[in-house]
């Protein structure tokens, strides 16, 4: 959105980068396996609720994704988006993918973990299913995340757009 003018501030929040989401999983699968293989034969077993929620968060940014590109759009029928809500979206969104950038870290590595330690320990084999839940219900709402973070941007300028087709 550059209106040529010098002055003009340049906008401050950028689309999320893929990196610093590795970075943050990273990060959380080595302090996973650093204490599930110190505390975990201390803990219950795994619950699936944190699973299901994770996966009830990604469904609903899904969801608002698409309704907002649509809106965003202006598709017939649908009423336009204010862009106070898109900000506060893309807010929610770069927070969901760092929060499931952790989590799918965290439960990857207790997912692996758990799947060599299950072959030695019943214990184990009991939490498997509901940490690789717990993984793919964070593998998703990352990826919804940044759907929503990407149905939020505004799109190019048509007239620019065909100016730079010819």
């Amino acid at each position: 959105m550059s209106t040529g003018d010098p002055s003009a501030p340049e906008p401050r929040l950028k689309p999320t980068n893929p990196a610093t989401l590795v970075v943050a999983g990273l990060a959380a699968a080595a302090v996973a396996l650093l204490s599930v293989s110190h505390w975990y034969y201390e803990l219950p077993s795994l619950p699936l609720l944190p699973a299901l929620t994770l996966l009830a968060l990604a469904i609903a940014e899904f969801v608002l994704a698409q309704q907002t590109r649509a809106r965003i759009e202006r598709k017939p029928g649908r009423p336009p988006v204010e862009p106070l809500a898109v900000a506060r979206y893309v807010v929610l969104a770069k927070a969901s993918s760092l929060a499931g950038a952790i989590f799918a870290g965290f439960t990857i590595a207790v997912t692996i973990w758990l799947a060599i330690e299950a072959q030695r320990i019943d214990h184990a084999s009991q939490g498997l299913p509901a940490a690789a839940v717990s993984a793919g219900s964070s593998l998703a709402l990352v990826a919804a995340a940044l759907w929503l973070e990407r149905a939020c941007r505004v799109p190019g300028d048509p007239d620019k757009s065909q100016a730079d087709q010819r």
